[in-house]
């Protein structure tokens, strides 16, 4: 399995409009930050984007993406779900529709917002996105592979994470349940947000986050949806060993999944 970072920012991404401070102003690419989305590439080859941000066509041309068998969807907040109408290229490279995946609540945001593309007619061809809504309530396949969804806070909202075999993504999470820990162990990688080193009342501070990855376990962290509080190289030279920000274009690459 395969994972690729299209972008590791906040809402905002970096630099930010209008924005003099150094990390938008650095000439370091590793701080430049698309709006927070991976692909993971699953054993068999079948490629999952998980979000659609507004960047998504810059972020599909940047890291060389050119199939999406499936989408998976964290929550439905603007900076996660606004490029789904850029789908409909991924429709005609597939040569049919997408099946979306998402709790009951994104789905029916997305069916309300992007209403055309999951009730247009055929013949319309590829002009607008041909999406199949599948909804997650407890664990799921995508091509033979297992995704079990890891319920988080994001603030008051409840959202979604996700873990495939090792690996569990968990981004815009404030806070992770009781009953989630249990889905969090035995992990190689762990993906949390961590937006600044100060509080805020919907995110993970860095601090936060990294007390979070060291309660998992987990042999590897990697941080996303860094604000530009968080320049990269300042950061990771005072992180704990086996943590890391993620940076835009990443990939990892993890052994053979197993069933978790």
């Amino acid at each position: 399995m395969q994972i690729t970072f299209l972008g590791t920012g906040t809402s905002q991404g970096i630099p930010v409009i209008g924005c003099t401070c150094g990390v938008c102003q650095s000439a370091d690419p590793e701080d430049q930050r698309f709006r927070a989305s991976i692909v993971v590439t699953q054993d068999d080859g079948t490629q999952v984007l998980v979000d659609t941000t507004p960047d998504l066509r810059s972020q599909a041309l940047a890291a060389g993406l050119t199939r999406v068998d499936a989408v998976v969807y964290t929550h439905s907040h603007a900076d996660h779900v606004f490029g789904l109408d850029d789908l409909r290229r991924f429709n005609a490279l597939k040569g049919g529709p997408l099946v979306v995946h998402g709790d009951q609540p994104t789905l029916d945001d997305l069916t309300r917002i992007f209403g055309y593309a999951f009730s247009s007619p055929i013949e319309l061809g590829m002009g607008v996105p041909r999406l199949v809504p599948s909804l997650v309530d407890g664990p799921f396949e995508i091509a033979g592979t297992c995704w079990i969804p890891v319920p988080i806070l994001h603030g008051r909202r409840p959202i979604l994470g996700y873990r495939i075999g090792r690996f569990a993504y968990l981004t815009d999470c404030s806070g992770i349940p009781d009953q989630a820990w249990p889905l969090l162990e035995d992990l190689d990688l762990l993906v949390i947000g961590a937006l600044r080193d100060h509080r805020h009342p919907t995110h993970f501070s860095l601090a936060e986050a990294v007390a979070a990855a060291q309660r998992t376990g987990s042999r590897r962290t990697l941080f996303t949806h860094m604000s530009h509080d968080l320049g990269h190289a300042a950061t990771n030279a005072r992180l704990p060993a086996g943590m890391a920000l993620a940076y835009d274009r990443q990939s990892v690459r993890l052994d053979p999944t197993t069933p978790s």
